[in-house]
Order: structure tokens, then C-alpha cells, then sequence
């Protein structure tokens, strides 16, 4: 047995996955959450802070070109952030204010890879954003040192309304992995940091219903060179309604240049949440219909519960079949995936994956993510302990599998020379004070 089959069998001997986020977490309304908590009064101002250490290694194929350039097998990463988050409450009126200060090392920065392999996604610059709220105070061939404001904003609220404006996250769908329905910084598929979404310069007006149904109105502001700033940005409205048991969402959206429609549904079906997203873009170049279609239950396993989900994706703006290099791929899915909007190649994708808590402090949790057309797949795992309520150790990996030519085998990026398919193992710890 090999090594590499040595590991993956060890660590999938128990159940792992795809990030710890719980099911729909991206999904949950700030307004309806802020109510339900409004019989908890929170302290008028509030000060914490995140240390976050994130250290990851690759084992790069023969051909790699980041192997090649490095004359390195196995380059590794580290990350260390420092997160400030200070908050102030006037009555209705908050006030928001995130900083966080970034220290990278990465032999083989500038090398791209597989966009859905991306295992840590913190943002250092503020490119393409409305405001530039990020600075470089050190740069050098494999190291940066860096600050940006990820949220920096002043929040209004009432029973029924709420108006946010300046720099916050947002994140509308249900994809437990994949988010055609987030139009805003999406997590890619393996990302393991998601504590916090990036934050965008926006303006978002909420309105909650007596019937519990609530409407949202955004607007996004960007930059992108050559355009003007409306035409890089975005606007967008959100109604969430319910029939009977099932909730059903409706998204009218202008984004970037093009129109955006959505519809979702929310059905529970015993004791499992069947949720299904899709996404109709129409554009200069066409007309791209993207769907996402999951469902997830949790079972009750030698006294603990054992969480199981599936899901499919449909990527109406991927390519029916991989060309022989990655510089033949479609120019709009090369600007796609350069501004984070999607994070695969092709067309239709399963995932699958299961997470057991075997303590009270720790969880293991499995993911597998298969390109149903070329049969390429990534296999994820991680083992989390919670030491502390507010110390977090996370270990684990990411296996893609596949030949030279598949997406997750690698694609052809000079003579001879590829990009992605390379293993990653990771650690991560976090610290709240």
C-alpha cells in the first residue's frame, strides 16, 4: 500500500469535510437572528479578538510547474492573522469595525492551482472592491505583510427594518459546498477558514413581515478597469416567503453586466431539509443556467449524532469538456473564476460527506467531491478539537485524483508542464481573547 493510500485509509477509517459550518449556516437571516436575540440584551460596546495560524504542505506531481520553478516537491504555506473586531451599539444604531493584519509565507506564491482545491482564502487586497481599505506594508518573493478592513460599517435597526451600509458580508443560497445563488465572495469548495465571509462595500435594506417572510435590497459597489463603476457592480432584491411548511426564495438581480434570476425552495422531507437553488444568468454572452440541489439528515450513532449530506451541482458556466491547455478556456469563465465567483471548470459535480463527534471537544468530518464528467474526484478530511471555548486545533487533508487532463489531475499550462494535483495536508489553530 502506498503512502499516500496509507493516510487516506487511516483518516477515513472514521468519519471528515468540507469546512465546519453547519447545515444552511450561510443561509441564516441577520434580521430575524438580531430579533431573536433582542430579549438577550448585548453590552453597548464590545471588543474581541482572533489569532489565527494556518500552515499548509503540498506534494506536487512531477510535472508541476510550481515544482519545476521551486525545485521544490513539497512548498509549504503559512498564515498567521490577527483579526480586531470592535463593536458599538447607540440604541438602534451599531457601529461595526474589523481589522485584520495578515502575515504570509508561501514558496510558491504566484503559482495558481486548482481554484476548487483552495484550502485557506483570507483576502489581502481589495482589488475589483469599491474602496480600497487594504495596504501592503511588506512584499517580497515569497512573503507578504499586509492589513485590510474586512468589515467597516454602521448598522440600523428596528423591529422590522434594517439598513447596513459600508463594508459587510452577505450570503444568500443554500449550497452546503457549491454557491450558485451567493453573488458575493463565495467560499470555494474546500475552503477550511470560514469563520468570516469577506466583507464587500454595500448597502443592504431589510424588511421583516408579521408573517415572517422578509425582503432584502442590495447594492454593491465595485471597480474594474476600463469600466465604469456601475457596470462593474451590482444590484440585487431577495424575497423569502413560506407555504405551509416550505420556504421558497426569489432573487431579481443586475450584476456585474448581466441579469441575474433565482429561485429557491426549502422542503423538509421527514427528518431530512431537502433545499434546491437555480440560477438563471443572461449576458453577452449568453444565457447560463446554474443549479444546486442538496439534501442533509443526522442520525443518532452510539449516543452522538452523525450528520450526512449530499449534494449536486450544475455549473451552467463551466465547459462540457476540458481543452488540452488552461489558456484555451472560455474567457468568461477565466474572468469568473480571477473575481471568485466560481471555482470548477466544467459542468455537473457530487458531493458527498459526513461528520461524527466522538467527544464533546472532538469532531472528524469527510468529504468527497467527484467531477461527474470526467470522473476526476477530491477527497477531504479533518479532525477538530476544541480545547477551549475559545481555542480551536483543526488537522486534515485534501486528495484530488485524477490524470493529467482532468480537472482534478491537473491541466497543461506550458510544454509539458501542469497546474494542480497536488495533496495538501493542513493544520489550523484559532484563538479568541
Amino acid at each position: 500500500m502506498t503512502a499516500r493510500r496509507f493516510l487516506l485509509a487511516a483518516l477515513l477509517a472514521a468519519p471528515a469535510g468540507a469546512g465546519e459550518v453547519a447545515p444552511g449556516s450561510h443561509g441564516l437571516h441577520k434580521l430575524r437572528a438580531a430579533n431573536a436575540a433582542a430579549a438577550e440584551p448585548a453590552p453597548p460596546s464590545a471588543f474581541q479578538a482572533r489569532l489565527k495560524w494556518f500552515a499548509a504542505g503540498a506534494a506536487l506531481p512531477k510535472n508541476d510547474a510550481a515544482r519545476r520553478a521551486l525545485g521544490d516537491a513539497a512548498p509549504f504555506r503559512h498564515n498567521a492573522d490577527l483579526r480586531l473586531m470592535w463593536r458599538r451599539d447607540f440604541g438602534g444604531l451599531r457601529l461595526t469595525a474589523e481589522h485584520a493584519v495578515t502575515a504570509l509565507r508561501d514558496r510558491a506564491l504566484g503559482f495558481g492551482g486548482i481554484p476548487a482545491l483552495t484550502l485557506e482564502q483570507t483576502p489581502a487586497a481589495d482589488a475589483g472592491r469599491l474602496f480600497d481599505l487594504a495596504w501592503t506594508v511588506d512584499e517580497g518573493s515569497n512573503a507578504r505583510l499586509s492589513h485590510r478592513f474586512d468589515r467597516l460599517a454602521i448598522e440600523y435597526r428596528t423591529s422590522r427594518w434594517a439598513v447596513t451600509a459600508g463594508r459587510q458580508a452577505v450570503s444568500w443560497g443554500a449550497g452546503l459546498v457549491f454557491q450558485p445563488m451567493d453573488l458575493l465572495s463565495p467560499f470555494a469548495p474546500t475552503t477550511v477558514d470560514v469563520d468570516y465571509k469577506p466583507g464587500d462595500d454595500l448597502v443592504l435594506v431589510e424588511r421583516l413581515f408579521e408573517s415572517g417572510a422578509d425582503l432584502q435590497l442590495l447594492a454593491v459597489g465595485r471597480r474594474a478597469p476600463g469600466k465604469a463603476v456601475r457596470d462593474a457592480s451590482s444590484v440585487a432584491a431577495k424575497y423569502r416567503g413560506s407555504v405551509g411548511a416550505n420556504e421558497f426564495e426569489l432573487m431579481i438581480a443586475r450584476h456585474r453586466a448581466e441579469n441575474v434570476f433565482a429561485i429557491g425552495l426549502r422542503v423538509p422531507i421527514g427528518g431530512a431539509l431537502l433545499r434546491s437553488d437555480i440560477v438563471l444568468a443572461e449576458g453577452e454572452g449568453g444565457t447560463a443556467v446554474s443549479a444546486v440541489l442538496n439534501a442533509d439528515y443526522t442520525v443518532a450513532v452510539a449516543g452522538t449524532a452523525l450528520h450526512l449530506f449530499g449534494e449536486y451541482f450544475h455549473n451552467g458556466h463551466g465547459v462540457r469538456r476540458l481543452p488540452e491547455r488552461a489558456a484555451d478556456l472560455p474567457a468568461p469563465l477565466v474572468a469568473r473564476l480571477g473575481r471568485g465567483e466560481v471555482f470548477n471548470l466544467m459542468r455537473d459535480y457530487m458531493a458527498l460527506g459526513a461528520s461524527f463527534r466522538w467527544h464533546y471537544l472532538v469532531n472528524q468530518s469527510v468529504s468527497l467531491i467527484a467531477n461527474l464528467r470526467d470522473g476526476s474526484h477530491i477527497v477531504q478530511a479533518s479532525l477538530t478539537y476544541d480545547a477551549s471555548e475559545a481555542t480551536r486545533l483543526q488537522a486534515g487533508f485534501a486528495v484530488p485524483f485524477g490524470k493529467a487532463g482532468e480537472e482534478f489531475g491537473g491541466l497543461e499550462v506550458g510544454e509539458g508542464l501542469t497546474a494542480g494535483g497536488g495533496s495538501q495536508a493542513f493544520l489550523r489553530a484559532v484563538y479568541y481573547f
